[in-house]
């Protein structure tokens, strides 16, 4: 991919194709959560500020969901991208899911909810639209209603290409099971130092010519020296063992963090890593740090002591459509 001349970055952000989209995309992309103030309030010129330092830096996907910060995360970041070429960047979205409890699959809602997002994003399409956490759905209603309504859409010229989102990849193991055409797939955590799951689909959703996008290769937060949120599911001896790889970390004046974002980027055959923050100086640390390679001997290490917890995940959604259960030894 040549950079317009007008972007002032010259580094090595890698761009990888987005399956079988033709869509190039670079291997660090910003979710719009943080910038919706999700993780804790944030200034809207910040917010702004950060977008305008991704796209700089060579940053050239942008997610959103209608859900982040109750809309907020969708209009503060379409503003962040007018002025910037529509053609130069590559912009996600996301249906279905609209509060922690508020989900609708519906056609009818589907097509109200992408009016309503490419309002707040200021554009006329977005590249990539999702059903948003179909894991709290039924997946029989996503498969024969809702994913035909998104298809719609795609004709429409609203959105260019489809997919949907969710924790468990068992979701996504009954779409291949039942041959349903997805253009592209989305989960999160699932991609880390402790859990490595999502590699094991690959061959799968890569055979089906679907791109894999991971989220949040810090686990939301767990892999990280401040730890989760209060809100966080994960259970109790996962959250133990993970502040021990932070203090591992810690103790090599490495942030826990950063490892783990380049190990996530290191694993082959996925498109994109979403990572959210509201900060530029964020963005900017996280594209140098996927730039280069993890320390091995520290990657290894870490590894050790997340071994207990290897696989660990938690229960969302529905029962019947969550992973089979793992023993983590």
């Amino acid at each position: 991919m040549i950079l317009p001349p007008w972007r002032a970055y010259a580094g090595d952000l890698q761009y990888r194709l987005l399956g079988n989209t033709g869509l190039r995309v670079s291997i660090l992309g910003l979710g719009s959560a943080s910038l919706g103030g999700v993780y804790g309030d944030v200034e809207e010129a910040a917010a702004v500020a950060t977008v305008h330092r991704a796209f700089e830096l060579g940053v050239n996907v942008f997610d959103s969901s209608p859900y982040y910060g109750q809309r907020r995360g969708e209009t503060v970041l379409g503003k962040g991208l007018q002025g910037l070429p529509r053609a130069d960047y590559v912009l996600m979205t996301k249906c279905g899911r609209y509060g922690p409890d508020e989900f609708d699959f519906s056609p009818r809602r589907l097509r109200a909810s992408i009016d309503q997002s490419l309002q707040r994003l200021q554009t006329d399409h977005v590249d990539v639209l999702s059903l948003h956490d179909v894991e709290f759905g039924d997946l029989e209603q996503i498969f024969n209603e809702s994913l035909p309504a998104l298809r719609d859409i795609v004709r429409s010229g609203k959105a260019r290409f489809l997919g949907m989102t969710g924790l468990p990849l068992q979701i996504f193991r009954r779409a291949l099971q039942a041959g349903i055409k997805l253009d592209t797939v989305l989960s999160y955590c699932r991609a880390t130092l402790f859990d490595r799951r999502l590699t094991e689909l690959m061959p799968d959703l890569q055979a089906a010519g679907i791109g894999i996008i991971n989220a949040s290769t810090a686990a939301m937060g767990l892999l990280s020296s401040h730890g989760p949120r209060d809100w966080h599911p994960a259970p109790t001896d996962l959250q133990t063992i993970c502040r021990r790889a932070a203090t591992l970390c810690d103790e090599h004046g490495v942030e826990l963090a950063e490892l783990a974002l380049q190990y996530s980027c290191s694993l082959p055959g996925i498109a994109t890593h979403l990572c959210g923050t509201a900060s530029a100086t964020e963005i900017a640390a996280n594209v140098t740090a996927c730039e280069r390679m993890p320390d091995p001997e520290l990657l290894v290490a870490v590894q050790k002591v997340l071994e207990p917890v290897r696989n660990r995940s938690w229960p969302q959604g529905k029962t019947e459509n969550q992973d089979p259960t793992i023993d983590p030894s």
